[in-house]
């Protein structure tokens, strides 16, 4: 029994104490830090004192504070909270606020930001699209996570809108301009950097420097992406709008499960092997207007967290706190675990049925949540907080 009289607040359900996500909410009165427990937000800068020697890691603004300590203090504190949430009494101070009262900020600083392409199911079908006389996949593919760095000042919190960007395109006489008419998004899992500043990160080290998971919505433009990425690859399509959850999954809640990474076929490099499994099991819904149009399996991906990072790193690259890494679009072998719009209506070329409507691409007015869930412990599910945003037409952004 709990103190917390929350229905939602239960091992069976994404949010009980078996997975504790932080956050940051805002009240009219100043932010804070929170813990998520069920469908209620918890601060925790009344709490501090109840929470020991780590308390003062949560006393701050945003999660720059916890992101800036190390893998023990963030075990510490985890194992405090969840003595904490799941005892009997009331601590003093302690307040609940309804999730739907609680006005929800991006949880952290985002510093560096750097997207992956780690799903083979999905380069596959992205080069039979836009390469149907090619090999799908290039020769480097199989050996490392490809990649490119993004820009950390246009990832937003979730329910954000999103504005229909503009930029070129390609036309039958020459390049035109104006609102991008091919709007997509890309179901994926984002990995939030903490820990001290590093440079090399072997993947044996990877626990040290991952602090914990959000979902992550790479909104994309492919009409202005397929003009403009040859040859250096995504910029204008992508950099408009990067959506993830409020809430931050620790990565300690992800114990139990870990799966290895498919076998690609050959050997990995040295610096890539790893000597225990980091690929994840996590089951993604990919929701469209409220109709559920996609479910992906993260472990169907190639490359694992630890991999990435290795990678992103082995150039002598720094990792510090607040950095962000994304996995690249969640695929999988069937049509229905595609995840992105690209895939699912095959360049624009078939219908994807939406509740009443049809659709190829995004319009104006539609929602996208993404979520996922993972097994925990003892038969418990761990969640990952939502993802959610809404198209606004390009005439929104005038004047800004």
């Amino acid at each position: 029994m709990s103190w917390i009289d929350d229905p939602a607040f239960a091992r069976d359900q994404p949010f009980g104490p078996q997975t504790l996500p932080y956050g940051v909410v805002d009240f009219g009165d100043g932010q804070q830090v929170a813990v998520r427990v069920g469908d209620h937000a918890l601060p925790l800068r009344p709490l501090a004192a109840d929470l020991g020697d780590v308390g003062n890691l949560v006393t701050g603004w945003t999660l720059d504070q916890l992101l800036a300590a190390t893998r023990a203090e963030w075990s510490e504190l985890r194992a405090r909270l969840r003595d904490l949430v799941t005892g009997t009494g009331r601590p003093h101070g302690a307040q609940l606020v309804p999730l739907a009262d609680a006005r929800v900020r991006l949880p952290f600083t985002v510093g560096d930001y750097v997207d992956f392409y780690s799903s083979r199911y999905h380069a596959e079908n992205v080069g039979r699209i836009m390469r149907p006389d090619s090999e799908p996949l290039l020769p480097n593919w199989t050996h490392l996570p490809v990649g490119y760095h993004g820009r950390s000042g246009t990832v937003v919190v979730s329910g954000t809108d999103v504005i229909r960007p503009h930029g070129q395109r390609r036309g039958s006489k020459g390049p035109q301009f104006g609102p991008s008419g091919r709007l997509d998004i890309e179901a994926e899992v984002g990995f939030v950097c903490g820990g001290p500043v590093a440079r090399r990160v072997p993947t044996s080290n990877a626990t040290e420097h991952i602090f914990g998971v959000v979902m992550l919505n790479d909104w994309s433009a492919r009409d202005i992406q397929g003009w403009e990425y040859q040859p250096l690859g995504p910029f204008l399509g992508k950099s408009f709008a990067t959506s993830i959850s409020a809430w931050v999954t620790p990565l300690d809640a992800f114990a139990a499960a870990r799966v290895p990474v498919p076998d690609p076929g050959h050997p990995r490099l040295e610096y890539l092997v790893e000597d225990s499994p980091w690929g994840l099991d996590l089951r993604l819904a990919v929701e469209w207007n409220g109709t559920v149009v996609s479910r992906p399996n993260f472990s169907d991906m190639s490359y694992s967290c630890a991999q990435q990072l290795a990678h992103m790193t082995v150039n002598g690259a720094t990792v510090r706190p607040g950095d962000l890494f994304a996995s690249g679009t969640v695929s999988g072998p069937e049509v229905e675990q595609r995840g992105c719009f690209l895939e699912l209506s095959w360049g624009g070329r078939e219908k994807i049925k939406v509740g009443d409507e049809t659709r190829t691409f995004l319009e104006d007015g539609d929602t996208v949540v993404i979520t996922a869930t993972a097994p925990g412990e003892e038969g418990s599910v761990v969640g990952v907080a939502e993802v959610a945003g809404t198209v606004l037409p390009a005439s929104a952004g005038d004047g800004g």
